[in-house]
């Protein structure tokens, strides 16, 4: 592989709705660069893309994959992200790194969901110039017109029509390029064939061309002048333009073609090396101080090396895989450099790029490049490191908070350890999950965005570290209490020959403020020694941690210790703690016991147009409304609720199949409260049936 200077690379980001073509897009542009010899298909597992295990079997993209073209002496380094809801947190990495970024759409379809969330996801903190490719052309049933216009609704006049297709008796029969302002036939394999412009096309050329130069003047002055004044621009002042609107965020120009029927794509390519962003283009980055603060450094292709790693892959057979950005100066095959995150020195025996799981070993790779390397020792997503001239990390990656909980529960006894290794090496990849083993219910649980992406999980852990799990509803904590003042009596007397056991409590139970027990003691006379007052708290405390109910903890509780009795030889602290545990069982059981549920906080954030739908669904869940307000996102309103946490089970899937994967929602516990009677009466059955088969 040739050399490459940093205004010689471009990263360019492929996002967009699941199913729309960017994994053929990445493969047609290998194709056409003769990267490859032999045109892969999603459908069969053959792409160059798609070449993790899961990924052929499912027939989608679950990880973003590297993949290099070379093109007119640039370097194209293709991001092949997920287009499917469940790993949006590979989006949020690729665009991280990414300096520019393709939206793939379906021609048949036009603006979808996942359309919107990819714009949005490249229109966050760090702003990455967009342009769309409208695929699927050659199907009859696709519609450009309608398309483009679909755009043009959601996004604005900024997104303009650069490369059309042009229809003659309702058949496609080639495109134009409002750029180079030349025809060509569908058939380019071989290179670009010019063809005449039939005259039935001339009107709607001119429509185009009207909103390709009302964009680009938009770009400057001068251009406004002439535009205004009806004069056409020349060639150079195109292709400037459009450079410099792409670089401003001014322009999101259109490309249109087949994937799968290799149209278009040469002029995608043709479009990447002229218009789109290198990273010097910008050539600015920000980095954060210790108060969180950020700062914009300039990169220097001359300085000292810096990385910032934005992917980490488990491999069990390699070792740990990390995907990084040259951000600073040149990397160098064997250079040593800081990690600012652990402090750890780490070097770079090897480094590669790569074209989906094939690597290519390189002996340096300049600024703003991409690559990899292995076996780093302590180092993960999002780390910064750093030869010295940076001094600071790198601003990180932002992932969503995942909120979808399932218990993991082994096929075979004795595999916790595996699966705590496996696991918290799979973690590395995605930092969309969180793993929890919960001692309360005896649960390993997983936590994602959804259900596929926790099943991809168990897959690799089967596959990659043997083992077999099954995934199922996780366990709700709930707890106990009681709701009215009792007094009760405990007594231990016990007598096996030599010194006997004698311990003698009476206990006043009533409902308290704090979450755990508030013990007291009122005891006149000495009738029960203030050495054992002690063993009687303990007692208590660790009655409290089953209730007499279903089980489960018991919660706000006060104790007081009011009078009792005790033998000057049989007496113990293990007696008392004993005699404490039977009055808390009775004084349970007097006190009118309740079962308590968690009550959590839901904000969602969705369309004003299905505020209806979500409104309904709180209701069935059991929820109530606390209000709406105005989302920062325009057209969105942010509803909040209290809602049961047994209710949330699997309220990620019902809000994507309710909002098309447009909303978004956070849970945080508040507070425990009284259960209904019905739930309470249909947990407390759960748990006796689950103690008579254990």
């Amino acid at each position: 592989m040739a050399k490459y200077q940093t205004g010689q690379i471009r990263n360019v980001a492929l996002i967009g709705h699941g199913g729309d073509g960017k994994t053929s897009l990445t493969e047609a542009m290998l194709f056409l660069s003769k990267a490859i010899d032999r045109l892969g298909k999603s459908s069969d597992g053959t792409t160059v893309s798609d070449f993790d295990p899961e990924e052929r079997k499912r027939t989608i993209s679950i990880s973003t994959s590297l993949a290099y073209v070379e093109w007119n002496d640039i370097k194209i380094n293709l991001l092949d992200a997920p287009g499917f809801f469940d790993f949006v947190g590979e989006v949020n990495q690729t665009l991280r790194v990414a300096d520019s970024a393709i939206i793939v759409i379906s021609g048949k379809s036009g603006c979808k969901a996942g359309t919107e969330l990819a714009w949005d996801a490249a229109t966050g903190d760090r702003v990455v110039p967009k342009a769309f490719f409208i695929n699927k052309m050659e199907d009859e049933n696709s519609n450009f017109d309608k398309a483009f216009a679909s755009l043009q609704n959601q996004f604005g006049t900024s997104v303009c029509p650069v490369f059309v297709p042009i229809h003659e008796h309702e058949k496609l029969i080639g495109f134009y390029s409002l750029i180079t302002e030349k025809a060509y036939s569908t058939d380019e394999k071989d290179g670009l064939k010019e063809i005449a412009v039939p005259s039935s096309f001339t009107d709607k050329l001119s429509e185009y061309s009207n909103a390709l130069a009302e964009a680009l003047a938009e770009t400057s002055d001068e251009l406004m002048e002439k535009f205004f004044a009806g004069e056409s621009f020349t060639h150079d002042e195109t292709v400037k333009a459009l450079h410099k609107g792409f670089i401003d965020g001014l322009i999101s120009p259109v490309f249109c073609g087949s994937a799968m029927g290799l149209m278009g794509i040469r002029s995608l390519l043709d479009g990447i090396t002229t218009s789109f962003c290198s990273p010097s283009d910008k050539g600015i980055e920000t980095v954060v101080k210790e108060n969180g603060e950020t700062v914009e450094v300039k990169m220097n292709p001359d300085g000292e090396p810096a990385i910032f790693v934005f992917k980490t892959v488990a491999d069990p057979f390699v070792g740990k895989m990390s995907y990084f950005k040259v951000m600073n100066g040149t990397l160098k095959k064997d250079t040593i450099l800081q990690n600012l995150t652990t402090g750890q020195s780490e070097k770079f025996a090897k480094i590669s790029t790569a074209r989906g799981s094939k690597q290519t070993d390189v002996d340096e790779l300049c600024c703003g490049d991409i690559g990899i390397t292995s076996k780093l020792l302590n180092t993960n997503t999002n780390d910064t490191l750093t030869a010295g001239e940076i001094a600071l990390p790198y601003s990180k990656i932002e992932f969503p908070t995942p909120y979808l909980r399932l218990a993991i529960v082994p096929k075979a006894k004795g595999d916790e350890d595996k699966i705590s290794t496996g696991i918290s090496k799979l973690l590395d990849e995605d930092n969309t999950i969180k793993y929890e083993n919960n001692a309360e219910t005896k649960q390993i649980c997983l936590i994602g965005l959804g259900e596929t992406q926790l099943d991809v999980m168990t897959s690799k852990l089967k596959n990659r570290f043997g083992v077999s799990v099954d995934l199922e509803p996780a366990k709700v904590p709930y707890r106990e209490t009681i709701k009215k003042k009792v007094s009760v009596e405990g007594k231990h007397k016990k007598q096996s020959g030599g010194h006997g056991q004698y311990g003698h409590v009476k206990i006043e139970f009533s409902p308290g403020e704090e979450e755990g027990l508030e013990f007291t003691e009122t005891i006149f006379g000495g009738s029960v020694p203030k050495n054992f007052h002690p063993a009687v708290e303990k007692g208590l405390q660790e009655s409290m941690a089953k209730g007499v109910l279903a089980g489960y903890p018991v919660i706000k509780v006060k104790a007081n210790l009011f009078d009792g009795s005790y033998h000057d030889v049989d007496s113990s602290e293990m007696s008392f703690k004993l005699a404490a545990n039977l009055a808390f069982k009775e004084g349970m059981k007097q006190g009118n016991p309740t079962l308590l549920e968690p009550i959590g906080t839901l904000r969602v954030n969705i369309p004003d147009a299905m505020m209806g739908d979500i409104i309904g669904d709180i209701n069935k869940r059991r929820g109530r409304i606390l209000g709406t307000d105005q989302s920062a996102k325009k057209g969105y309103t942010v509803v909040e609720a209290e809602i049961p946490s047994s209710e949330m089970g699997t309220y990620s899937v019902q809000l994507r199949a309710i909002t098309q994967g447009r909303g978004t929602y956070s849970f945080d516990f508040t507070r425990y409260e009284e259960a209904p009677a019905p739930v309470a009466q249909k947990i407390i059955a759960e748990s006796k049936n689950t103690a008579d088969s254990e």
